[in-house]
């Protein structure tokens, strides 16, 4: 499963299927969008990139454990916001959210003191991130954001992601789609917390019965949109 383009609706998901393009009822004034897992992909799994840049620093590691470790330390972890930071604070926050995250998955796998210089690891490992090298776009993305767009719909997108969105978006050639990108560390919200929706809608000056929100998670997508009033979608993608 994984076209957008052509999307059949259920009642709390949509089940994706080439010969079921896409109907609207009426249109909606905004269609929002998750980021990862929706607009775009990590190329393999994190694991797999976590190992490979560990070991340009001589340290070797299990994907299959660094994966297992992520997925843990992810699930544990407190929501990627920060409150009303900005500047050179909001961007400190960050950078110490996922060093903590990165930090555990080693520590737990008994690999930090493997490593001659473990913040310059993390340094080089949180600019990757920062590239578009790890990531790729869904083969989908691009022919709906164009359909959409051509019927009128105006895009934005919400997301539990940080200040390396907006770069990331240009490098991959999706920002000039979107009207407007809300993130979860510029407004100090995660979703599905209803500010985070609160926000984005008030960018389009659009009500919450106008307006659609896709994501690839049932709990911060369809979950957090449906409570702050939008038509929640669940994208299901693999």
């Amino acid at each position: 499963m994984d076209d957008i383009h052509n999307i059949m609706a259920a009642d709390c998901w949509f089940s994706l299927h080439p010969s079921h393009p896409i109907q609207f009822n009426q249109n909606p004034q905004v269609i929002f969008l998750d980021a990862v897992g929706t607009l775009f992909g990590v190329r393999g799994t994190v694991g797999m990139i976590y190992g490979a840049v560990a070991s340009q620093f001589g340290v070797q590691a299990e994907v299959a454990d660094l994966d297992r470790s992520f997925a843990l330390q992810w699930t544990k972890a407190s929501p990627m916001a920060f409150g009303q930071l900005t500047g050179a604070t909001l961007a400190e926050a960050e950078v110490n959210w996922w060093y903590g995250i990165v930090f555990s998955i080693f520590q737990q796998l008994d690999l930090v003191n493997q490593f001659s210089d473990f913040p310059a690891f993390f340094r080089t490992l949180y600019h990757y991130f920062a590239s578009p090298e790890p990531w790729f776009v869904y083969d989908d993305v691009i022919p709906s954001l164009v359909e959409w767009q051509s019927a009128g719909i105006e895009l934005g997108i919400i997301s539990n992601f940080d200040s390396r969105l907006i770069p990331l978006l240009q490098s991959l050639n999706l920002s000039h789609h979107f009207k407007s990108v809300t993130y979860s560390t510029g407004v100090g919200k995660a979703k599905p917390a209803m500010e985070l929706f609160q926000v984005a809608l008030a960018t389009h000056h659009c009500c919450p019965q106008n307006a659609w929100h896709i994501g690839d998670s049932v709990k911060e997508d369809y979950i957090g949109a449906t409570a702050a009033g939008l038509r929640g979608i669940w994208l299901q993608r693999n």
